[in-house]
Order: structure tokens, then sequence, then C-alpha cells
């Protein structure tokens, strides 16, 4: 999986975000630890998302992949 990290140097701080899924940013004091922090934060966003799904989903459901091209 690819999403896009929107990140931006400002002052002494590297700040970002990802654009496909609102919520996850982060601010690191370099970029290489922004994107590493970004990369975590958004697993745990999806991770986290994928739970909250499916435990909504109930007892009866069926997982279906998606591809977006």
């Amino acid at each position: 999986m690819e999403c896009t990290a929107v990140v931006k140097h400002c002052g002494d701080w590297w700040i970002g975000w990802i654009a496909e899924v609102p919520g996850v940013n982060c601010q690191e004091r370099t970029r290489e630890e922004l994107l590493r922090s970004l990369a975590g934060a958004l697993a745990e966003a999806l991770d986290l998302n994928r739970q909250e799904a499916l435990a909504a989903a109930g007892d009866d459901y069926r997982e279906e992949k998606v591809v977006v091209a």
C-alpha cells in the first residue's frame, strides 16, 4: 500500500501528514524521522480503523479486497 506524505520544513522542525487519511500527522527534527513516524502513525490508524469496522460489522459479514487504480 502506498500513500502520499505531504512534508514541510518549518524552522527547526519537519511537519507532515498523510494526504489520503485525515488525522495522520507528525512533527520531527529530521525528514527521515518524520517519514518513519508518519509510517508508524499510518499503520496504527489503519489498524484501529480496521478493528472498529470489524466490530461494527457484527457476526455475519464477509471481507472483500478492493483495489484502487
